[in-house]
């Protein structure tokens, strides 16, 4: 390698055979070794343009319980179809395996039909076959009626339930003859496809494979996790931060050498501004201002609010722990008291705190009727009037392995006002004091955000936000346009995910 125009970068000449599609690339300080830089594991994977090949086109098998819109409890069933469908676009073939569950939303399933039957574990699985947001899905119906509970979650026996999906899985992968080059699984419940494949599948003649773990939140099914960390080729994680804040938890630490964040990105079809029913009027970032106060209004008409323009804070978020909900009913008040409005949507699974926020809706409602409304419930056309309508989205998480409330209120002109952590901390910069983290990604300042989880940090960004929207109107509207503009899709992460797969390959 030689010095390349009297600057510190080097070049060097590479013969390349004419059938080569890819080169890989690790550099060493010395021949004999030194210091080397292999790109975290990954190595620089650069096409080659101008040969006789062609890359040929991945097969990317998805086993997973959760899946958009069909059986959608999270995050992970919208990155399920999302990422798919952003490698499906890259030319890859993506196939997914999931339950028949009894409570499918079969209005999203396209040209279902029977496809085969086969035995395993001493019974038999009826397999269906349709298509999922333009996917091809592949639907296990056991008969000892494991997915006959009328839910995705929740019985006593869950562990069995997906510990006996994994197995029949691989078993129809097997039985079917796929060759594919990635098995990609998800969180606990499809975590056993790591170990089962290693232990037993690929010395049946499934030899081709990869597996690809993703954590979307450690919370849950730790010993799980744990396990399928140690058999995986490649693990991710759906943000940078979050990987690191994870980074010394047991189960993760000794395989840090193949654990990887990638940011979630959000579906850029199915939240768009510009082709939403359930908003008044389409608006792009060039018609913002007046898309957002159509919006606002339509929310404030709805929901029996005082038809004004103030500040609009929404929060769409469930209400557990995690969600921080000591910090929302602090911010609520906060809200209040600097004059503005506030919509909240969203449940409790657990009952204790699902009816203290029935109570507090009781008073907001006797007290401030013109200007607070808690909808307690699930509402997917209302969210998408929040988001449209708001002038801000809180996320006030205490943990949030990556969070996509954020992302869709930028692509919605909202102003995301969050704690920073996991992908909170990845994705939003504050105005004032992350213009720097912002440039070295390549972006400019897009929201506000505080550090400690108390009511005093809340109030930091809170209040500057709300006085920038009362001060500084002008300043506050490029902001929206600005926010909008920056790309939040899967087009970046499916490309890195691309990466990681190759990498696993190897």
């Amino acid at each position: 390698m030689l010095p390349a125009d009297n600057s510190s970068l080097v070049k060097a000449t590479v013969k390349v055979p004419l059938d080569a599609y890819m080169m890989d690339f690790v550099f060493s300080e010395r021949e004999d070794g030194g210091i080397f830089d292999n790109n975290y594991g990954m190595d620089y994977h650069l096409p080659v343009f101008g040969g006789v090949a062609k890359e040929p086109p991945m097969h990317v098998v998805h086993i997973a319980v959760e899946m958009a819109p069909i059986a959608k409890v999270g995050g992970l069933g919208d990155v399920v179809t999302s990422l798919s469908r952003a490698v499906q676009d890259l030319n890859h073939n993506v196939d997914i395996i999931f339950p028949k569950y009894d409570c499918l939303n079969f209005s999203n399933v396209k040209d279902f039909q029977y496809n085969r039957s086969y035995h395993w574990g001493g019974t038999e699985i009826k397999v269906w076959f349709g298509k999922v947001e333009g996917l091809p899905v592949y639907f296990l119906e056991p008969h000892n009626g494991l997915f006959r509970t009328g839910c995705i979650y929740g019985c006593r026996n869950d562990g069995e339930r997906f510990g006996f999906f994994c197995h029949a899985a691989l078993e129809f992968l097997l039985q079917g003859g796929f060759h594919p080059d990635i098995i990609h699984c998800h969180d606990w419940s499809s975590a056993p496809v790591a170990w089962l494949f290693k232990d037993y599948y690929m010395h049946y003649g499934l030899s081709k494979a990869r597996v690809v773990f993703t954590i979307h939140n450690l919370e849950f099914g730790a010993q799980n996790i744990g396990k399928a960390m140690a058999y995986t080729d490649k693990a991710t994680t759906v943000s940078p931060m979050y990987s690191k804040e994870v980074a010394g938890n047991p189960m993760i630490a000794p395989h840090l050498y193949k654990f990887h964040g990638i940011i979630n990105g959000i579906d850029h079809d199915l939240w768009d501004p510009y082709n939403d029913k359930f908003i008044p009027i389409s608006y792009t970032s060039e018609n913002v201002v007046e898309g957002k106060r159509m919006a606002k209004e339509a929310l404030q008409q709805r929901l029996g609010l005082k038809k004004s323009d103030l500040p609009l804070v929404g929060i769409i978020t469930r209400l557990t722990h995690q969600k921080g909900i000591l910090l929302i009913k602090h911010a609520i008040w906060r809200t209040l008291e600097r004059n503005g409005q506030v919509v909240l949507l969203g449940s409790a699974p657990d009952p204790r705190i699902q009816n203290d926020f029935v109570n507090l809706a009781n008073q907001l409602h006797s007290s401030h009727a013109d200007r607070a409304r808690l909808c307690l419930t699930y509402d997917e056309p209302l969210s998408h009037l929040i988001y449209a309508g708001a002038d801000f989205i809180l996320v006030p998480s205490i943990f949030e392995p990556c969070g996509l409330t954020q992302l869709i209120a930028m692509r919605y002109g909202s102003i995301p006002v969050v704690r920073e952590t996991g992908g909170l901390y990845d994705t939003v910069f504050d105005v004032d004091h992350g213009k720097e983290r912002a440039e070295a990604k390549g972006l400019e300042p897009n929201g506000f955000s505080f550090d400690g989880a108390d009511s005093a940090g809340v109030d930091y960004a809170l209040n500057r936000a709300i006085s920038a929207w009362y001060d500084t109107r002008d300043w506050f509207d490029s902001l929206r346009k600005r926010v909008m503009e920056q790309d939040w899709s899967w087009n970046r992460p499916a490309l890195d995910y691309m990466e990681l797969y190759h990498a696993a390959r190897k």
